[in-house]
């Protein structure tokens, strides 16, 4: 049964690094009863960068809220329920600009958000856009880019790119036994080719020693998904 809609925005302009790591990294991350997922038997986590836009809780904008930067590290799980695999994503952590969005976060969704400054630009030429997010952590301003041209492609069936983009649901763990879940809602969303794009990421002091290895080691590919309205539902155990 589909919960209740808990928040709706648009998610736009979602720069997503992409590097293939090693799986034991991301087992104590696990959420109990689901399992990594993996596309061509390679174990992924991203970087992601994007605008959220037009937020509303349960119908209503929340001034001053309603539109902000957000930067997380996720990677990808599946749950199996009634013999049928759901696709989902974790987060290591996810930063924000607003105490109020860690707030409810934390507290009703079991995320793990931190609040941070922040800022974000998208300029668009005559034949490139070049879009950034940036956040300050132990006084140094850390950031994602990409710049692309403006022709955008719709996802291929069994791409990377439908891999990292089209897991709708979101796992976070509650206990040793229990798991909460939540289902995110989207269209299938064009891609832009990242032509250029810089990363400068405090991977081991944000994140944990054990993803100190990103640090120097180049993502295996970096797009820019033009996003779309979301949904996300209320949480429920599993």
């Amino acid at each position: 049964m589909k919960q209740r809609k808990f928040l709706s925005a648009q998610w736009l302009r979602l720069i997503m690094a992409n590097y293939v790591v090693d799986p034991a990294i991301l087992q104590p991350f696990l959420p109990a009863k689901t399992e990594l997922d993996t596309w061509n038997n390679r174990t992924y986590v991203s970087l992601v960068g994007f605008l959220f836009h037009n937020t509303r809780v349960m119908g209503i904008p929340v001034p001053y809220h309603t539109s902000f930067p957000e930067v997380n590290l996720r990677f990808y799980v599946r749950y199996k329920e009634n013999n049928e695999y759901k696709r989902g994503v974790v987060f290591v952590k996810e930063i924000v600009p607003k105490r109020a969005i860690t707030f409810i976060a934390n507290s009703l969704f079991k995320e793990r958000y931190v609040t941070l400054p922040m800022k974000h630009f998208a300029n668009t030429a005559s034949n490139e856009q070049h879009v950034g997010y940036h956040w300050k952590f132990n006084d140094h301003w850390n950031g994602i880019e990409a710049k692309t041209g403006l022709a955008k492609f719709p996802l291929q069936a069994g791409s990377e790119e439908e891999f990292i983009t089209e897991h709708f649901w979101g796992y976070s763990r509650m206990n040793q036994h229990l798991t909460g879940e939540y289902q995110v809602s989207h269209p299938s969303w064009n891609v832009f080719p990242v032509d250029q794009y810089k990363i400068d990421c405090d991977f081991a002091n944000l994140y944990g020693p054990s993803f100190s290895v990103l640090k120097d080691q180049a993502p295996v590919s970096v797009f820019l998904a033009e996003g779309s309205d979301i949904n996300v539902f209320s949480k429920r155990v599993v």
